[in-house]
């Protein structure tokens, strides 16, 4: 006879849907990760100033290489669900803007995260999603959806030959 595997049981924030997992819930402002939200939504804190575009909204940037962001692009638009994306100077890399603070949590092979993003002009040719029009603001990706696309086009790309990251 086979052994089972142990059963775990997630634990779940009041008010969500039982297994919805603690890790996608948002940080709170004491390190714990809670229902009612909490990070960091408009300046930056530890006297770091905000490169947001408009007034009151910052972002972070997470870059991955070219290919890769190219097929996260493709998920995230067929899911209807991308935000602002920039390619980089060189043309080596491709980067999403997310909302501000997700850098503080973001871990993920292949992949980097850093506080802050320059916004270029709406005109630029280097936007991939550029914003809505030249006074909108950017609209970031969400941090967890873009998570899971990234793993997605890893997968994708790595079945096809073109992997790993």
């Amino acid at each position: 006879m086979a052994a089972r595997a142990p059963q775990h049981r997630r634990p779940s924030a009041p008010g969500l849907p039982a297994g919805v997992a603690p890790a996608l819930l948002p940080e709170g402002t004491d390190g714990t990760r809670s229902a009612g939200g909490g990070g960091t939504t408009g300046a930056r804190s530890a006297g770091r100033p905000s490169a947001g575009a408009a007034a009151g909204t910052g972002y972070d940037t997470v870059t991955v290489s070219v290919r890769h962001g190219l097929e996260t692009v493709d998920i995230l638009r067929l899911r209807g669900a991308c935000g602002a994306v920039l390619q980089s100077r060189g043309g080596a890399a491709v980067s999403f803007l997310v909302p501000a603070g997700t850098a503080r949590g973001w871990h993920l092979p292949g992949s980097s995260c850093s506080p802050g993003a320059v916004l270029l002009p709406a005109t630029d040719p280097r936007w991939i999603m550029a914003p809505a029009g030249p006074q909108a603001p950017a609209r970031p990706t969400d941090a967890w959806v873009l998570r899971s696309a990234l793993c997605e086009a890893a997968c994708t790309l790595t079945a096809g030959g073109l992997g790993p990251f």
